[in-house]
């Protein structure tokens, strides 16, 4: 069967298609996952890799011959105005190329032979690069024939399989991650019973983290071969660079362009797994920002309504934040609003956890000095403040701890409903509070504060009612 790895804005719908059509996908990114969540998608080596093309006009599909055809074939019928065009400057082609173009600019342009041109880039070879020199070069970055740019080269021999990238500019085995799962690949790759070639080292790329031994196993094996191939393939070439000329094709490159028909067939082929509105492909062609909108627009009206974290309200929290923040990685402050008018900035804090239904979770680091109001807790460096905000909730908790990671109390802030902008959570402080404290007691805080607002006319006895039916609901809460 004929494995596939795809990429872009089309990955839905061709994920349907192949599928559909007995063609595996492997290697599949988390919104795949997702939305396809009752088929299991294998961590495996790729036969073809689809990726969309950076104009988003069409993809490129690069890999086995045999499988770069199968699928091909498969994305031509798509409509009347779907082409395809084979690449004579295929993606890992290796080349003899003198270098034709030198001075300004980042690179320059070399000649490949037979009318073909390469870019190569000045950061990619070791000293100066002057005119008339000769490199032997490996297709790195091939370009659709619809655009003007030159396809970039590289003097570098490398097989690229997705899991594991094997390169004669490498040695010994490391892992493009930075965690201990990176330890984890390296230690492993000794288990695995592969002889790679001399004088080839090993990147275990990010998909791997996801394999298992066996499937490490097989794409090291797989890349191996590959090598073997290519070094045979270069067996009789010169040991130096001559006159521009092609010297091994071990993958093919086809790119397919989508007309205005393929892209709504697209969609009639995507609507069958997601939400998805009329023009998807179109729009999503356009621009990034268009794409961007699209995400949204499709986002909102698959939003649950009122099962969405906001008190019934049914506004679409997760498509929204989705889009333009707060999500996990972000940072926000806290503008604590004031009856009178005021904003007093509580601090800015980093995301370490969201959730689609309204939840964000903030992390502060503390200075030291003082204390924590109505805790009776000394301020320490090293303390960390962990706030949990719900989008819409009247109230917010935030629980203080030590470098240790002990709870030095817990302070329940109640206000009007909260609201998670970009760039910040907003709400008017009311007053009240409550309070636990490290030894477990629980206590409504400052509601001496809050009559003193109704009496001066910065709150409304309705707006009061709200505010302590609320800490007394917390009160409770927070006794059991």
């Amino acid at each position: 069967m004929t494995t596939a790895r795809v990429r872009g804005i089309y990955t839905t719908a061709i994920t349907q298609l192949l599928a559909a059509n007995g063609l595996e996908v492997v290697q599949a990114s988390d919104p795949i996952r997702d939305r396809f969540d009752e088929r299991t998608f294998a961590t495996a080596p790729a036969d073809v890799t689809i990726e969309t093309t950076r104009d988003r006009q069409g993809v490129e599909l690069s890999g086995a011959p045999e499988a770069v055809e199968t699928v091909a074939d498969e994305l031509a019928t798509l409509a009347i105005d779907a082409f395809r065009w084979e690449s004579d400057v295929p993606r890992g082609a290796v080349f003899d190329a003198e270098v034709l173009e030198a001075g300004g600019g980042g690179g320059a342009t070399v000649d490949l032979g037979d009318g073909h041109r390469g870019y190569l880039h000045y950061d990619d070879v070791d000293g100066y690069v002057d005119e008339g020199n000769r490199y032997r070069v490996q297709v790195t970055e091939p370009v659709p024939p619809w655009t003007d740019d030159d396809p970039r080269v590289a003097p570098t021999l490398e097989v690229q399989g997705g899991l594991c990238t094997l390169s004669r500019d490498r040695t010994g085995v490391s892992a493009a991650l930075r965690s201990e799962k990176a330890d984890e690949l390296v230690g492993m790759t000794d288990l695995l019973s592969v002889d790679v070639p001399e004088d080839w080292g090993v990147r275990w790329q990010h998909a791997a983290a996801d394999a298992d031994l066996e499937a490490m196993g097989t794409a090291l094996e797989d890349a191996a071969d590959r090598a073997l191939t290519l070094e045979d393939a270069l067996a009789d070439a010169p040991d130096e660079p001559e006159a521009p000329a092609r010297l091994a094709v071990p993958r093919a490159t086809t790119w397919s362009w989508f007309g205005r028909e393929t892209r709504f067939a697209l969609d009639e082929v995507r609507r069958k797994v997601e939400t998805t509105m009329a023009g998807h492909h179109r729009t999503k062609a356009a621009d990034r920002a268009a794409s961007a909108a699209v995400d949204f627009a499709e986002a909102v009206c698959e939003s649950p309504g009122s099962d969405d974290g906001s008190d019934g309200d049914g506004f679409p929290f997760a498509a929204v934040s989705r889009q333009f923040g707060p999500t996990a990685g972000d940072r926000i402050e806290i503008g604590h609003g004031k009856p009178d008018g005021r904003l007093i900035t509580l601090g800015r804090g980093e995301v370490t956890s969201w959730n689609g239904d309204g939840k964000v979770t903030l992390e502060r680091s503390m200075r030291g000095g003082g204390s924590y109001d109505a805790l009776g807790v000394s301020k320490e460096s090293g303390d960390v403040a962990v706030t949990k905000f719900r989008e819409g909730r009247w109230w917010y908790p935030t629980t203080y701890k030590d470098e240790r990671g002990t709870a030095k109390g817990t302070y329940v802030n109640v206000c009007t409903p909260v609201e998670l902008f970009p760039d910040a959570a907003r709400y008017v402080d009311l007053y009240v509070d409550v309070i636990r404290t490290p030894d477990g007691a629980v206590e409504i805080v400052d509601a001496d504060e809050l009559e003193a607002a109704v009496d001066d006319g910065r709150v409304s006895e309705e707006l009061a009612e709200k505010a302590m039916t609320v800490a007394e609901a917390v009160e409770r809460a927070l006794s059991k």
